[in-house]
């Protein structure tokens, strides 16, 4: 018997009979002969964990662009802070931890460079529409590996496809991380405008307080247990109370952070940069590096969709010393 296969066993011993066992897994679309010591959920979460996407996100932003200070969180520590949360629950619930992980660690792995400023920015110019979820997932069937995707499984894939609000994972460990994305942005994204001297503890409405807790570390910890203590069977949720408490701390966040003009006041030059690149690119294709030529060329993707997937790609330095590169003068460059 391989490693593997004791892996499999002891999920098969151990783990919830909701979790999604490795073992049943629907496989991937193209079939591969397996690892004699990895399970397939952990194999997936590996092949993220190395792709150039992923470590793409240390340099794309979360919320605060171009913020003055190193302990601001980027795309990357975001993705960090999902997954270490939904591993908590998912061994809390004795469901797969490895399968939680992968899809943590994908969820966000086709965003855009200044975070929803460029994806705003894309779904406005490319007539196909634009949504990083979705494209998270042309990233890690596709784009990966020079056009050869990472052939993962259909429950990674699922997950990271379903990790917004308005999705339903199939699995529970899906559904785990599409709550797990929301505390972790809600805790995080109110630190650092605590940090920013945005917000202060006393502006979050006092009842909000009394229920979740009077730091960002016990709202953190009161949302992470009410689930363990609420879900049920595959059925991952939290209590009436405390999940209608989320939502409107979740609200006053859009409302007091994500709208507010000391945030966003670069984000409308983010917008025009990423539409300045999609737009040039659009009109000069043959710009393009060969990987997205060749889809176009040789796999049938339209211009549009091409120009995307490139675009989209960039780190938010890079997206900028191209933006410079190509529409600056050398002499103002140096300036």
């Amino acid at each position: 018997m391989t490693i593997r296969e004791e892996l499999e066993q002891w999920e098969d011993e151990y783990l919830s009979e909701y979790a999604s066992k490795s073992m049943n897994s629907r496989g991937r679309d193209i079939e591969e002969e397996e690892c004699d010591i990895r399970p397939v959920y952990q194999r997936d979460r590996d092949r993220i964990l190395h792709s150039n996407s992923f470590r793409r996100l240390k340099d794309k932003t979360q919320v605060f662009l171009a913020p003055e200070g190193d302990h601001y969180r980027t795309r990357l520590t975001h993705t960090l802070e999902v997954s270490q949360n939904a591993r908590t629950i998912a061994k809390a619930l004795r469901l797969n931890e490895d399968l939680t992980e992968a899809i943590a660690l994908g969820h966000d792995i086709g965003h855009t460079p200044f975070g929803h400023a460029g994806e705003r920015a894309l779904a406005r110019v490319c007539p196909e529409g634009f949504e990083h979820n979705v494209q998270s997932v042309r990233v890690v069937e596709v784009l990966e590996k020079r056009g050869a995707g990472l052939n993962l499984t259909y429950e990674v894939r699922d997950g990271i496809l379903n990790h917004k609000t308005k999705g339903m994972p199939s699995t529970p460990e899906g559904r785990i991380v599409r709550f797990s994305d929301k505390i972790a942005y809600i805790h995080h994204d109110m630190d650092d405008a605590i940090r920013g001297k945005i917000l202060c503890e006393e502006d979050i409405p006092k009842e909000l307080r009394n229920t979740l807790g009077d730091t960002t570390t016990k709202r953190f910890d009161c949302f992470t247990h009410d689930i363990i203590r609420n879900s049920e069977g595959a059925d991952i949720r939290m209590s009436a109370e405390i999940g209608e408490a989320m939502k409107e701390l979740r609200q006053f966040m859009f409302d007091r952070v994500y709208t507010n003009p000391r945030v966003k006041s670069e984000e409308t030059k983010a917008e025009r940069l990423v539409e300045a690149l999609y737009d040039y690119y659009l009109h000069e294709p043959d710009r393009l590096p060969d990987e997205y030529k060749n889809l176009v060329n040789e796999r049938g993707t339209s211009i549009e969709r091409a120009v995307c997937d490139y675009v989209s790609s960039m780190s938010d330095r890079y997206a900028v010393g191209i933006f410079n590169e190509l529409f600056l003068p050398r002499s103002w460059k140096e300036i």
